[in-house]
């Protein structure tokens, strides 16, 4: 045998798929293959797609397009490969496999096969695999934090979504499985854990016949970790028990990322999302009741057809009188496979954009306000980054999530991957601003 081939993976797409990624590295290096990220050098590229939207899809197809300019070997994974598989080997003549959501954790094999000469095509129709504890992992964040997958796919159908259709139904992990990656996670140093899945508050109910979010969050309430996080908590799932395992658990974060979508029960049944629209007001009061020092984040998709002035104003007065932390707005994006692709009163881009730049207009003096409050405290910031020539550190705090909300520039000496008091000193609409206070 000579030497096995090196490999680069070009990461596309969301945490999820990030996740993927580790675990195809993990499972690469325990092989024995030599893992580079520099693409130049590798014998192969595999680049892990994303197909959520239109814009996902042109960002993947034109790394795939300079890759293969490059005349590398390319090997798509990922979510554009579970969508687009016949296409993709047909028109990317570079392409030595394809690899779909549910067959990541094949890819040792996969690569063998295509060193043999075969062109694989390696793809579930059926996505139902889910990686656990046990299967090895090459973390590419920054040394404190780490992602951990509570559950894959989904079993909602929302009407503008193509994730079931990528991902499959919904799989949890069991609380045991969970809790043992966790403690590995902190073993490692990690401070900060980010609990995913598609929808966090559904954990559990295809295994245990009901969710066990609180149960889960308890369990991980023993793991020796400063921060647990969630993300994609849906409102309707924070049940008193979800809210009084928040309270009492000290390492899990009141940070509540709900992405609600719209306010107008009309625009909500329409996107299929019933279950949402009777309760938002109601549940966003108790929400805040029962945890007043929670982080609220969410996000909203302007333009869904059919949306008229009277619902977009809707969503503007919802958002002006919940005053959220952090809001993104995306604009429609039609899918051919979701049922909103057909729906008739398609909206103008143009208008899409105008509402999506007034809601955003709307937010960003809510959000200023929001960060001015947290000048004057002295607040805990888990330490990311150093530039190099400055020696000024970033960071966030428990405020913030990574990369989708805003960070804390600090003065002062300290570790990566450590959390360090700072004292607040200023603040604008999505950053702070402070010093490292010494003890």
């Amino acid at each position: 045998m000579g030497d096995k081939p090196t490999i680069a993976i070009s990461h596309l797409g969301c945490e999820k798929n990030r996740i993927d990624t580790e675990h195809m590295l993990g499972l690469l290096v325990k092989a024995g293959y030599g893992v580079d990220s520099n693409e130049e050098l590798a014998d192969y590229v595999i680049v892990n797609t994303c197909s959520f939207i239109e814009a996902a899809r042109e960002e993947s197809v034109k790394t795939l397009v300079e890759l293969a300019e490059a005349n590398k070997k390319i090997v798509i994974a990922g979510c554009m490969a579970q969508h687009f598989q016949e296409q993709l080997l047909a028109e990317l003549p570079e392409a030595v496999a394809v690899v779909g959501t549910g067959d990541y954790h094949n890819i040792v094999n996969v690569i063998e096969r295509v060193e043999q000469g075969e062109r694989v095509k390696q793809v579930s129709i059926e996505p139902t695999y889910i990686a656990d504890e046990t299967t090895p992992r090459y973390r590419t964040t920054t040394e404190g934090v780490a992602y951990l997958r509570v559950a894959e796919g989904c079993d909602y159908r929302c009407a503008f979504c193509i994730i079931p259709h990528l991902r499959g139904n919904q799989r949890s992990r069991t609380i045991e499985s969970i809790v043992t990656e966790a403690k590995q996670l902190a073993s490692q140093g990690v401070q900060e854990i980010i609990l995913i899945s598609q929808i966090t508050t559904n954990y559990g109910l295809d295994i245990y016949g009901k969710p066990k979010l609180a149960e889960l969050l308890r369990a991980l309430g023993e793991v020796d970790v400063p921060w647990i996080r969630m993300h994609y908590a849906y409102p309707t799932g924070l049940t008193p028990d979800v809210i009084a395992a928040i309270q009492e658990v000290p390492n899990v974060l009141p940070y509540l990322d709900l992405p609600l979508q719209h306010s107008h029960p009309e625009i909500l049944r329409a996107m299929n999302r019933p279950w949402q629209g009777r309760v938002n007001d109601g549940i966003m009061e108790r929400i805040k009741e029962a945890l007043p020092s929670a982080v609220l984040r969410t996000t909203f998709i302007v333009g869904f057809p059919g949306e008229t002035d009277e619902h977009f104003e809707h969503l503007l007065q919802f958002v002006q009188r919940h005053e959220f932390d952090h809001v993104g707005v995306f604009t429609f994006s039609p899918e051919e496979e979701t049922p909103a692709y057909k729906l008739p009163n398609q909206l103008p881009q143009v208008v899409m954009d105008e509402r999506r730049s007034r809601l955003m207009e709307l937010q960003q003096p809510i959000t200023w306000r929001k960060n001015q409050q947290e000048v004057g405290k002295i607040v805990d910031v888990l330490i990311e980054q150093e530039n190099p020539e400055t020696g000024e550190l970033i960071g966030r705090s428990a405020r913030f999530a990574p990369e989708i909300d805003g960070q804390v520039y600090v003065v002062g000496k300290a570790h990566l991957g450590t959390i360090v008091p700072v004292d607040i000193q200023s603040a604008d609409t999505y950053d702070l601003y402070g010093q490292i206070v010494n003890n």
